[in-house]
Formats: C-alpha cells, structure tokens, sequence
C-alpha cells in the first residue's frame, strides 16, 4: 500500500528474524523493506524489520519476552475465487506447527475460509471472496471479556478520529447465537485514513486480552498530529512510554513521527544510537528534539 499511515506491529522475543523469513516464503508479493538494529534498550540490542505483504506493510522486532501475541488481533486476507489453490497454499505454511481455530472448509459467508493461530503466534483468518478489493490485509480486532459488547462502540470511536474514515458494513448476530446477543456485532468494516479493519464481538470464554504483543503505529507527519492522536488515544497513563499509549478499549498504538522510519533507514550506527538514547527517555515524541538528537546537536 502506498501511504500506508497505520502499520501492524508484532512483538517477539527474539524470532523476529525467523518469523520474517518464514511470511517471505509463505506470501507471493512479500518483501523485507528495512532491517535495523537499535543497541543498548532495556531489552538488549534490539532488531527491527519493517516488511509488506501483499503490499501491505508491517513492523516486527525483537524486544524481550515481554508480551505474547493472540488472536484478540489478526489479520484477515482475501482471495479472488480464482486464487482457490492460492489460499490452500497459504493456509497449508501456516497451519505447520501452528494451532487452527477454525477449519478451512465453506461457510454461510464464504466458499472456503479459516482461522489459525501460526507457529510465531501471529492469527490469520484467510477467506475467498466476491467481492472486488485492492488491498488484501485487514487488522481485525475481537471484542471479548469485558470488553465484549464494545465493537461497535469502538468503531464509533475510531472513526470519529481518524481521517478518511467510515463505515462500510455492520452484521448483527441473529436470535439463538447464544452467549452472543443479537445487539451486538458478528462482523464490521471500517476504513480509517483509507485503511480496512474488521470488528467483531464474542461473548465465548477467552484466556486471553488485547495486549502490546499487536500493537498498531501511527506514522505521522508532525509534531501537531502527534499532540492529536496522543490526546485521542490515551487513556492508561501508565502505558505511556517511548511513543506507545493504550486506549479505552485495551488496543495498544505507538504514535511516531513519520521521519523516524527515515533516520532509521538513512542513519549510520551512530546516529541510530544518539536516536535511540533519545527516545527512551520520552513518554509522547517530541520531533524536534529526536531531530537534533540525530544530527548531534
């Protein structure tokens, strides 16, 4: 995707490196983009890849074992009905030591789809569809536990602050769902700054809760959208740390200004370094102080 202003970013302990190579053999159309190294954090030396699949762009890094990654947050990618043996393909790598949740087989809403867990913890829901689309990969967020109930609430909430925003669909789950009620979301659509993501809430028994090992980073073009966002999308003040903030509903964001990504690509060790030092000193980014950070001043 070009432009792409919201960019999924996974957590590992320290198989970022494997976990990327693995997606590159798995997915047509990927690519590593960046691979860079920030020395000396509290997890150590910490390797960052930004990487697309599909075109479509995300971040991993090595960063301790600190937060595990579940399905509270996965991605959902389309295929045409004419890439049938495509998605078997896909769905086969991934399934490989990984945990399916739900069987690759047709349902009501698709000729064939499914839902696994993959080998580094990061969930996939892969479906056949009619539907034109030009991007593949949606983040899709389930409302669970105590949050459940709040899909739609969140996608209010979402689209009312980021640009470029909307609804685009809303299914309700029908009588005799139960534990899940008819008033709330069995699947939704929305677009935020141009992007699809995917909502839904389940009232079924889950061990586990959105957490940081997902988050979803914010590249953003000056300090005025930082200020924004950061007031927006804070609401646990103890998250705040390094640009990371956690909203009202547990989503984890990190909220960093667009240049960083061309420091980091740019940057000689040095420079990456005095960058680093920086950073981890703040709670919300200030650009111009990262700026001069970098160029040693």
């Amino acid at each position: 995707m070009n432009n792409q202003r919201i960019v999924p970013h996974l957590w590992f302990d320290k198989e970022a490196q494997e976990a990327v190579d693995f997606y590159m053999k798995v997915f047509p159309e990927s690519e590593v983009v960046t691979d860079v190294t920030f020395t000396d954090t509290p997890s150590g030396d910490s390797k960052q890849f930004i990487f697309n699949i599909f075109g479509y762009r995300f971040m991993a890094i090595n960063a301790g074992p600190y937060f595990v990654k579940n399905p509270s947050i996965s991605f959902t990618v389309l295929f045409k009905q004419s890439e049938a043996d495509l998605l078997d393909k896909v769905w086969s790598a991934l399934a490989e030591n990984g945990k399916v949740m739900m069987e690759l087989e047709k349902y009501d809403f698709s000729e064939k789809y499914g839902w696994l867990e993959d080998q580094f913890e990061v969930s996939w829901q892969l479906l056949i569809t009619d539907q034109e689309f030009d991007d593949r990969i949606r983040p899709s967020f389930m409302f669970i536990n105590d949050n459940v109930g709040r899909a739609e609430e969140a996608i209010n909430y979402y689209t009312s602050v980021f640009k470029d925003s909307g609804d685009t669909s809303k299914y309700y789950y029908p009588e005799g769902m139960e534990p899940d009620k008819p008033d709330t979301l069995a699947h939704a659509e929305f677009k935020l700054e141009n992007q699809y993501f995917v909502a839904l809430d389940s009232a079924h028994k889950h061990d586990f809760n959105l957490n940081e090992g997902i988050s979803l980073m914010l590249n953003l073009d000056d300090q005025e959208e930082i200020d924004y966002y950061w007031d927006k999308l804070s609401a646990v003040p103890e998250s705040e740390q390094c640009g990371w903030v956690k909203d009202q509903f547990g989503v984890s964001w990190q909220i960093v200004p667009k240049i960083m990504d061309k420091m980091t690509e740019e940057g000689t060790p040095e420079q990456i370094k005095r960058l680093t030092e920086a950073f981890l000193k703040m709670k919300k980014f200030d650009v111009d102080t990262l700026i001069k950070a970098y160029e040693g001043k």
